[in-house]
Order: C-alpha cells, then sequence, then structure tokens
C-alpha cells in the first residue's frame, strides 16, 4: 500500500514557530514530525510516500529529498493554490495506481499499528476507514457517529439517517489518519479546493460503507503552540513511543 503525508497547511495557529519553519519540520523529540511519520509508515512496510506541499514546500523537499536515507521512496505533490484536504488528495490521484492508499496529517503524531488499521479496511471492505477516538469534546472537534460494527452513519451531522442505524451510535472523534479508495474522489471536480469530509459524508449519504477503526493509543494533532509543548513535554518525559508499533 502507498501513503501520503498532508503537508500543505499555513500552520498559522502555530506562529511565530511557523514563520520561517513550515509546521512538519517542527521537531518533537529532536525529530520532525513529518519524519515521525516517515518512520511510522517505513514501520508497517509502507515505502512508497507522496507528500503534498504549499507553504515553504520547498523546505520540506530539501529536508526530506527523495526519502532514500530511510530506505523509502518519497515524491510531491507541489499545489500553487491549496487544494484542502480533498482536493490535495484528488491531485495526487496519478500516484496511487487506483489502489487504496494510507493518509496522515504531517502534524499528527500517533501510536498507531498501522498493519492492524490495513488488515481491518481490508477485511471490512469498506471505501474508507477512519481512524477514531474516544474524546469527551469530539463534538468540538466534528463527532463521527458509528454503529456496533464499527460503520460510520454521520461526520459532523451529515451522511446516513439515523433511521438507518441499528441500536445506539457512539460519537467518537477523526484522528486525521483513514484509508480510501480513490473512487470515494471520483465526482470530485481537479483542482477545486475542498475537503475530504465532503467526499465522505457524500459518499454515506449514497449508501457506501465507511468504517472506523477505534484507538486507543497516544494521539496529538500539534495543532496549537500550547498542544506542541505538551507533545514535547510528553517526549521528555518517555510518554510517546511511536514505532515499531505493529503487528508481528
Amino acid at each position: 500500500m502507498k501513503a501520503m503525508i498532508l503537508a500543505a497547511g499555513l500552520g498559522t495557529r502555530l506562529r511565530p514557530l511557523t514563520d520561517t519553519i513550515p509546521k512538519p519540520l517542527l521537531t518533537v523529540g529532536g525529530t520532525p514530525l513529518i519524519v515521525w511519520n516517515l518512520l511510522l509508515l517505513r514501520a508497517s512496510g509502507i515505502r512508497e510516500v507522496i507528500i503534498n506541499l504549499h507553504y515553504l514546500g520547498h523546505v520540506i523537499e530539501e529536508a526530506i529529498g527523495d526519502g532514500s536515507r530511510w530506505d523509502m521512496q518519497v515524491r510531491y505533490s507541489h499545489e500553487p493554490t491549496l487544494l484542502g484536504t480533498g482536493g490535495g488528495l484528488k491531485a495526487a490521484g496519478w500516484f496511487f495506481d487506483k489502489q487504496p492508499f494510507l493518509v496522515i496529517n504531517g502534524d499528527t503524531l500517533i501510536e498507531l499499528d498501522v498493519k492492524a488499521l490495513i488488515e481491518f479496511h481490508q477485511t471490512h471492505g469498506g471505501v474508507a476507514t477512519l481512524v477514531l477516538r474516544d474524546d469527551p469534546q469530539a463534538a468540538q472537534w466534528g463527532a463521527v457517529e458509528s454503529d456496533a460494527q464499527n460503520r460510520i452513519l454521520r461526520i459532523n451531522g451529515r451522511g446516513m439517517s439515523r433511521a438507518d442505524s441499528i441500536g445506539p451510535l457512539v460519537e467518537r472523534m477523526f484522528a486525521g489518519v483513514h484509508i480510501l479508495h480513490p473512487s470515494v474522489l471520483k465526482d470530485a471536480s481537479a483542482g477545486t479546493p475542498f475537503s475530504i469530509i465532503d467526499s465522505y459524508t457524500h459518499a454515506l449519504a449514497h449508501g457506501s460503507k465507511i468504517f472506523g477503526f477505534v484507538h486507543g493509543g497516544y494521539w496529538s494533532d500539534i495543532g496549537t503552540v500550547e498542544r506542541y509543548a505538551h507533545a514535547q513535554a510528553d517526549a521528555e518525559a518517555g510518554l510517546i513511543s511511536l514505532f515499531p508499533r505493529t503487528s508481528p
């Protein structure tokens, strides 16, 4: 399986730290965030990765290069205009050979068994699998509602009708890691900015199956100065052990 790391964002909430350093290159425990993710992917056997770039993209490309220092093959998708999470995936569609692929945010730190996630996706057979986590503030992040079989019905209140569910639903938050088939993006216009959540809710409304893989390990999105400082403290305290974290 191939993967994409989303790294085109502006990092606005982390300024002034990101005035000259793109957010994916901020370090935690002495390692850039994007390298944590490359190593997580490599530990699961994923070697081919594409990274989308916009803000200070040349700095990221110079730092990562072709990925050979980590025994990986890294390509790039340049976005002169930000395309959003969905538009960025659509623009990189040529890389995935019409096969399912994994996506992770370049600013996400997650202790994840990627092999188990891939196996879950293949076993359940949905068009997509989203990594979900329990969080008391799930509604503030954007609630993802799923049933007892981990089938997702709605995201941010959009998707299938509650009448289509069997039994109670659980609200969790999307952790920023997902596997999807490129067909999810088939109705989206190339070169137009949009959120992948729009494609997911459209797919749900039309009966496509999307599942949630529940994650209980370490996670941080490093979205603000405060959360960045917290992640750094976690690393110093030895609370982050992100890889290798895979199935035997």
